[in-house]
């Protein structure tokens, strides 16, 4: 499925975009939607005040909107070369279909670094989040009011948004798709399932019985083997055969196996959305993070991080016996208004007490009302319909909340007023 035609931005067309140019659109008045829209100059006094809540490494381009877009969601803190693949994995890649599993995991913990060493908070990175609290506050205080309505970030006045996707690697994955759906359906969810084309087999029967579900169908790569985005030739010649997958499953979404990413590259994927980000993370081969529990956009597509410890890593690296560690950053997600996505693997909830801790948090979360729980290509139309629409015509099922000035010394969680008036 072709991405709107409307994005500007597309490698295909023979357009070289800078990085930082596919992250433009990410301005806060995108994000914030008030109904009556501030002054240009007042956004710009307010960024310049709320700035001074994120890293020294994001504001090394400064202070503007832009920059920091770029510096933050673009992940440009980390460098001109963080996308690029070290020769030690490189070399891994090579060498990795001939290990054992056991060998591989047992490799992937003892790469880890501690927390110490990664430059973010982990799990819960709050300085993004915290800045555009901030902006908008200091708009309330420019503008002389005690509270402006803005147009609530998910809608029908939900507080928080809930997605569940998954990523099936191998065909022993594939075989436990349908028990996984079945797991998702019995706690009252439906989630999204990328597949990998030409691993293993995709029967055209399973992806039409999960959509008749009322799943999600999306593409994970093109072979998992950690060499997508070897060279830009190889991510270019793979890219041709992904879009053909895409349309073939009729699918919108993509993950890139281990969450390799490289934007710019990406612009080639004829996609709606991409999964391939998070917020932060230091155990993924490429660790960093765009710091934003929200979506937003990179060029012709809208990105959805993952915001929850994938469940490898909570049980495998983290050694976790319980839903604890998601549970406590739905929470933090929840107060802020931003959305809780989750990867899990049929491929690891073979394990049982993987499985359990999933089960857990199914059950936890079936028990909360203020979420709206969504497939991925909803959100992301919905998050491009929101940041889109004209002043003053919200997307049907929009409502309006209200930032508050005059709980401005007490947590966001009572700055912001949700599920006010509908639109």
């Amino acid at each position: 499925m072709r991405a709107p035609s409307s994005d500007p931005v597309s490698a295909r067309d023979g357009i070289a975009p800078s990085a930082a140019a596919l992250f433009a659109a990410n301005t806060p008045s995108a994000f914030w939607r008030f109904a009556d829209e501030p002054a240009a100059s007042e956004w710009s006094a307010a960024i310049q005040h709320a700035a001074r809540y994120l890293p020294t490494a994001v504001r090394a381009a400064g202070d503007d909107a832009q920059a920091i877009a770029a510096m933050a969601l673009g992940e440009g803190q980390f460098g001109e070369r963080h996308w690029d693949l070290s020769a030690a994995l490189r070399a891994y890649y090579t060498v990795k279909p001939i290990l054992p599993r056991s060998s591989t995991r047992l490799l992937r913990r003892l790469r880890s670094p501690g927390e110490g060493s990664f430059p973010l908070g982990w799990p819960v990175e709050e300085r993004y989040v915290r800045f555009q609290w901030e902006v908008a506050r200091e708009i309330v205080r420019l503008r002389g009011a005690t509270a402006l309505p803005f147009v609530n970030f998910w809608p029908d006045g939900y507080r928080y948004a809930f997605v569940l996707t998954h990523d099936v690697e191998t065909a022993a994955g594939r075989n436990r798709v349908l028990w996984l759906a079945d797991l998702d359906a019995k706690y009252g969810f439906r989630s999204s399932f990328n597949f990998v084309p030409e691993r293993y087999d995709v029967d055209p029967s399973l992806l039409d019985e999960l959509r008749a579900r009322g799943f999600e169908v999306g593409v994970h790569g093109l072979k998992h083997d950690g060499k997508l985005f070897s060279s830009f030739a190889e991510f270019t010649r793979r890219a041709q055969h992904i879009n053909r997958y895409l349309e073939q499953f009729g699918a919108s979404g993509f993950r890139a196996p281990l969450t390799h990413r490289n934007p710019v590259w990406m612009q080639a994927l004829e996609i709606e959305y991409d999964l391939s980000f998070f917020d932060t993370d230091p155990h993924e081969p490429i660790p960093g993070g765009t710091m934003s529990i929200w979506p937003f956009t990179i060029g012709r597509f809208i990105e959805l991080p993952y915001t929850l410890v994938q469940d490898y890593t909570l049980t495998g690296v983290l050694k976790e016996r319980t839903a604890r560690v998601w549970l406590d950053k739905v929470a933090f997600i929840r107060k802020h208004g931003g959305m809780a996505l989750l990867n899990a693997h049929p491929d690891y909830l073979v394990e049982r007490m993987t499985a359990n801790v999933y089960e857990g948090f199914l059950a936890a979360m079936r028990d909360r009302a203020d979420h709206w729980h969504a497939l991925p290509r909803d959100v992301a139309r919905w998050w491009r319909a929101r940041a889109q629409a004209p002043s003053g015509q919200p997307p049907i099922g929009a409502s309006y909340g209200t930032v508050d000035l005059a709980t401005i010394n007490q947590s966001h969680d009572e700055t912001v007023k949700v599920g006010g008036s509908a639109v």
